[in-house]
């Protein structure tokens, strides 16, 4: 009789222990409300890009469609083109997904990548420890360094930084890159202009409105093969030292292994070099 008292008590505690607990839970819960759904729904999707672009079926990829061989713009229909459109592309194959590209300017990339408007930037995007602070990086695919670009009668005036930041020179820069951070590191007595838009800057100089530009080695060796008039100065020697690399969210490690491993392979069984010969012949 002692034992059955005493199992008919433990079970009444032990019920009345259980609907204090569901009491106790159902008191901290708040109903959700059509509001708390909808911003739940609204708020980024969390996990990594290498599950998400292939559900998704879409890499976002920002680019500024200024700065060719490796991203440019049609300014008429609007269609990218360049070496880093054609490895978004096979990027964006790689996940089973299509490439979009999110327009963006130098001075806002990394920016809109933090801010989760696209899921990777590319398009000659130099690493930089400002960039570093906002944006991970994918293994380099491009040593680079910046050179000046000059009229072909003027590429032995211009051959040093000394050369160059002499009164009555006149340097030209695009905005908001790693171009301008250059150029007003080391232009102090030179003129120094910035050009709006990189796409015609390089007729400045052709234009004779300007007489120095100083960009990465693989832009003058690209605009120079392009233009006659222009010179590339010593693009094997530069007066700094950078490398390309692809801009990728913070805090997504499987994600950047992924392109990592995708872009030492692409550098290394042809896919990149023939991107490249495909415009540097142009």
């Amino acid at each position: 009789m002692r034992r059955t008292v005493t199992l008919s008590a433990l079970a009444a505690v032990l019920a009345a222990t259980a609907a204090g607990s569901a009491l106790a839970v159902g008191s901290t819960s708040k109903p959700e409300s059509p509001r708390t759904s909808a911003a739940d729904r609204a708020r980024p999707q969390r996990g990594t890009l290498l599950d998400r672009v292939p559900e998704r079926g879409v890499l976002r990829v920002c680019t500024t469609g200024d700065y060719r061989p490796f991203s440019h713009r049609d300014p008429e229909s609007g269609a990218y083109t360049g070496i880093d459109i054609k490895m978004a592309g096979d990027l964006a194959k790689s996940l089973d997904a299509k490439p979009a590209f999110v327009p963006t300017t130098w001075a806002k990339l990394v920016d809109d990548l933090a801010a989760g408007r696209c899921d990777v930037g590319m398009g000659g995007v130099s690493v930089t420890p400002a960039r570093a602070r906002k944006a991970s990086f994918s293994e380099p695919y491009l040593t680079d360094g910046k050179t000046p670009i000059v009229r072909c009668e003027d590429k032995d005036r211009y051959r040093t930084l000394e050369n160059i930041d002499q009164p009555g020179v006149r340097v030209v820069v695009n905005p908001g890159g790693t171009n301008e951070e250059f150029a007003r590191t080391h232009v102090k007595r030179a003129t120094l202009t910035v050009h709006p838009d990189n796409t015609t800057i390089f007729d400045e100089i052709i234009a004779g409105r300007a007489d120095v530009m100083m960009t990465d080695a693989s832009e003058t060796r690209y605009q120079s093969a392009i233009h006659p008039e222009l010179c590339a100065v010593h693009p094997d020697e530069p007066f700094s030292f950078s490398e390309k690399a692809y801009a990728l969210p913070r805090g997504d490690a499987q994600f950047k292994e992924y392109v990592d491993q995708w872009v030492h392979l692409a550098t290394h069984d042809g896919t990149y070099k023939k991107y490249e010969d495909e415009w540097m012949k142009r």
